[in-house]
């Protein structure tokens, strides 16, 4: 399993994340989408309403490069955030079976190379990075 219980259970909590892509000319775009894990692939799943036709799915078709990023603010008195990024290689996939009917049959799907977590598990402290191995 990629991903441990801990973040298992914080990206189940969450509906909105932001994913970082990049063109072919080596312009980045950042744009939020909701997402899901996949328990099947263990990656985690962007869909959306004709995200075929969208840069963010053309960019993943031409570069595969990503970064996603989930966070949130806990408390602000005393301060406390917690999150994910997940960096890696995604695909740009079509005729896909969408969780919803209001969804396009297109699919990005990020497989991880590298996690790195804060605030996710309240026994540890600071950022914790690990690699993934393909």
């Amino acid at each position: 399993m990629i991903f441990t219980d801990a973040e298992l259970g914080y990206l189940a909590g969450q509906r909105l994340g932001r994913l970082a892509t990049v063109a072919p000319d080596g312009t980045p775009q950042n744009s939020p989408v909701s997402f899901r894990h996949n328990p099947d692939t263990d990656t985690i799943d962007i869909h959306g309403f004709k995200l075929g036709a969208s840069r963010k799915f053309r960019n993943v078709a031409a570069t595969r490069v990503v970064s996603f990023v989930v966070d949130d603010v806990v408390s602000v008195d005393p301060w406390r955030v917690r999150g994910l990024e997940i960096r890696g290689e995604a695909s740009a996939l079509a005729g896909e079976e969408p969780p919803a009917s209001y969804l396009s049959p297109e699919v990005i799907r990020i497989h991880p190379r590298r996690i790195i977590s804060w605030g996710i598990a309240a026994e540890e402290a600071g950022l914790r990075a690990r690699d993934i191995s393909a």
